[in-house]
């Protein structure tokens, strides 16, 4: 037998071995089933280690238990896998399906299934070959680390002809599920001070997870930035990183970043810093929440707040920052804001600022953040910038209070912990 075959036989479900699945993740999984069986090329991009592998073998083992396709008409490869470093172009690509196609499947259906793609070289015009050839019964699943990257390279050859999804570490209630727990303050609270990746779950201590986390840290950095965008300077590229990630919630401009550097006796400028923050984006390690006039319907330029795809960074690698749990759950609520599907932003009504303004088709809602209501003085502040909007959109205060206090004025308060039963 081909030693090619030979290694995909152990990474593949053909001789009925099932790999670890994890914890079933049917909100991905779902809507990536439902979007099946076209040649639409399905794109699932995340952070690495943020689960993308585990949803690919969840939607694998969902064809073969749910959908009753065989499993030899499943092929999986995972490029970050060793074994695979002969695969190194879109030519090896090719050959290696049209080996199996020969030797394992000579007719019928194949679903393919490619693993951080962005490894080889020229891979999308392989994957257009493939996805267009109207005399080759294939169906495309593909994950990638870097968005831009996915996109860029997608849209030149598959134009219209892709759907992507977005993949993120665990939020509170697959946090619960993972732990056994109820979905309640005490489990969020533990949530806020942790962290989504899921390998976080099989590490029983603080050092051991801490080591983990600086090891994403280091493996996106070197391997989806530095390398591939041969960065000059590394180390102002992670402290960027620091930088941003403990200041969510503030406004940011690429000019504070700058002048921060700089008056540490740090050799930088716009374009570099700026750059450099484009690249982090890129790589799912940042998110840019762009300032939004609610009453001009524009975007404002100049500043924007950033947002960590997971608080475990800041939890174990820039907790010596003053960061507040108000800070911390701002960040979370952005992130299970996009989770849901919203383009999120960063709103201004005059002289102030609505923490989000969360879009989705036809459906808008306004959202303020706040620790914890504890006095009427706060109450006002933080349902003022509300009260001040004038349209019928929806309206909501997100606070860790555990009594839900009633509507007022059209704004309903949650609590964060519940917030998926709202958005």
């Amino acid at each position: 037998m081909d030693e090619r075959l030979q290694l995909l036989e152990k990474y593949n479900f053909w001789n009925g071995q099932f790999p670890d699945l994890g914890l079933i993740r049917k909100e991905y999984i779902d809507p990536i089933a439902n979007a099946m069986e076209n040649r639409l090329v399905k794109v699932l991009v995340g952070q690495r280690r943020s689960g993308k592998s585990f949803i690919m073998r969840q939607l694998m083992n969902y064809l073969i238990t749910e959908k009753q396709v065989e499993p030899r008409q499943l092929l999986y490869v995972n490029f970050e896998f060793a074994p695979f470093c002969f695969v190194r172009n879109a030519d090896d690509l090719l050959s290696l399906y049209q080996l199996y196609r020969k030797e394992k499947l000579s007719a019928g259906k194949i679903y393919l299934f490619l693993d951080e793609i962005q490894n080889i070289a020229e891979w999308e015009k392989a994957v257009n070959s493939l996805s267009q050839d109207y005399t080759e019964d294939c169906e495309i699943v593909i994950t990638g680390s870097n968005s831009k990257m996915l996109s860029s390279q997608l849209s030149t050859l598959l134009s219209g002809r892709y759907i992507e999804f977005k993949v993120f570490p665990f939020n509170i209630e697959e946090y619960a599920l993972i732990s056994e727990r109820n979905v309640n303050k005490d489990t969020y609270m533990e949530f806020l001070k942790s962290g989504g990746f899921p390998e976080l779950f099989h590490l029983n201590n603080f050092e051991t997870k801490r080591n983990y986390i600086s090891s994403i840290k280091d493996t996106v950095l070197l391997r989806d930035i530095v390398q591939r965008n041969n960065i000059k300077d590394a180390r102002l590229l992670e402290d960027i990183f620091g930088y941003l990630v403990n200041n969510a919630s503030n406004l940011i401009s690429v000019n504070n970043v700058v002048n921060f550097f700089k008056s540490k006796g740090r050799k930088t400028n716009y374009e570099t810093v700026s750059n450099y923050i484009l690249y982090l984006e890129e790589a799912n390690l940042l998110h840019r929440a762009e300032r939004y006039n609610i009453k001009g319907k524009d975007i404002i330029s100049g500043t924007c707040k950033y947002y960590a795809n997971d608080l475990a960074f800041h939890n174990y690698l820039y907790n010596g920052y003053g960061y507040g749990i108000g800070y911390l759950l701002e960040n979370r609520i952005y992130l299970d804001l996009k989770i849901a599907g919203y383009d999120v932003y960063v709103g201004v009504i005059k002289d102030r600022e609505v923490d989000f303004v969360a879009t989705k088709a036809d459906r808008i809602i306004y959202l303020q953040v706040s620790y914890l209501l504890i006095d009427d003085s706060t109450t006002e502040r933080e349902y003022a910038p509300l009260d001040s909007l004038t349209d019928h959109y929806e309206k909501f205060v997100v606070t860790l209070d555990e009594i839900t206090l009633p509507s007022k004025n059209g704004v309903r308060h949650i609590q964060a912990w519940d917030i998926y039963n709202y958005i």
